[in-house]
């Protein structure tokens, strides 16, 4: 496995971190993840200027020292031989960190056939800091493994009214009374890139958004739900475990070839 760490090319799964590194006991880290396609950190798709711009913004809202983002990316170019997604994590102090990995190998099955995801109720999976893709990902990390417990391969976060946000990795869709809805920022969710890419498609398409909380109501009316991140693009959901708050209804069974789903897809192929 090859990484870049600090301005060096290092074969291997181990960096060194001091015991007293702030990344280390606090998880003060941000980072990115972007899929590259066709081995060009400047192919539209892979939108490498969105996510370095999504790093520097979280870096100057910390007061964290930035980069040479020149430098990075050189690092960048190296790793992205051997992987098809690089995430890019930044450190406090300038360093920075590019890692990389394959796409899932089950990714085209999950595209077409869609996934079970489970709704995390509770506190135990609240992500701090939820507008920045920061080290601390405990929350998240935990409905993840939650949901697999349960048999379902994503998690569903919720606020404190059980409003769906996003998932815990990614942006959330849903298809109902003809048009897309996906949950707006000012509820406490992460502005994703893909997410951002996907609404200029879809206005560029003329067709609206409702980009508005998700009440109870709203979701037993979904003809299609999925999920976006830059890795996945785009994944339709089948089956949806725990819901609502009350429980009144445990399970919610939605089709994963809606046709309304290929205009998210759309926003992903290249002309």
């Amino acid at each position: 496995m090859a990484y870049w760490f600090d301005g060096q090319l290092h074969s291997g799964t181990e960096i060194a971190l001091t015991v007293d590194d702030p990344a280390f006991l606090y998880g003060a880290t941000v980072f990115t993840t972007l899929r590259v396609y066709d081995k060009r950190l400047d192919h539209p798709l892979t939108n490498w200027a969105a996510h370095q711009t999504r790093l520097t913004e979280a870096l100057q809202s910390f007061s964290w020292l930035t980069p040479d983002w020149h430098q990075v990316r050189q690092g960048a170019e190296l790793v992205l031989r051997d992987y098809a997604i690089l995430r890019i994590t930044c450190f406090p102090d300038r360093r920075a960190l590019v890692t990389g990995r394959n796409l899932l190998a089950d990714l085209n099955q999950m595209q077409t056939h869609g996934i079970a995801a489970w709704v995390a109720q509770g506190d135990l999976y609240q992500r701090p800091l939820p507008a920045y893709k920061t080290g601390n990902y405990l929350g998240a990390w935990l409905a993840l493994q939650a949901a697999r417990q349960h048999g379902a391969r994503e998690a569903i976060l919720v606020d404190t009214r059980g409003q769906w946000l996003e998932t815990s990795t990614g942006n959330l869709w849903g298809w109902a009374n003809g048009q897309w809805h996906t949950p707006g920022l000012g509820v406490g969710l992460l502005p994703g890139i893909a997410r951002l890419h996907i609404l200029d498609h879809l206005k560029r398409q003329g067709q609206r958004v409702n980009q508005a909380p998700w009440p109870p109501g709203l979701i037993q009316r979904f003809e299609a739900l999925a999920y976006s991140n830059s890795g996945v693009q785009v994944v339709p959901m089948h089956t949806v475990l725990g819901h609502t708050v009350s429980g009144d209804r445990s399970r919610l069974e939605i089709n994963p070839q809606h046709p309304a789903l290929e205009a998210l897809r759309a926003a992903f192929w290249e002309n």
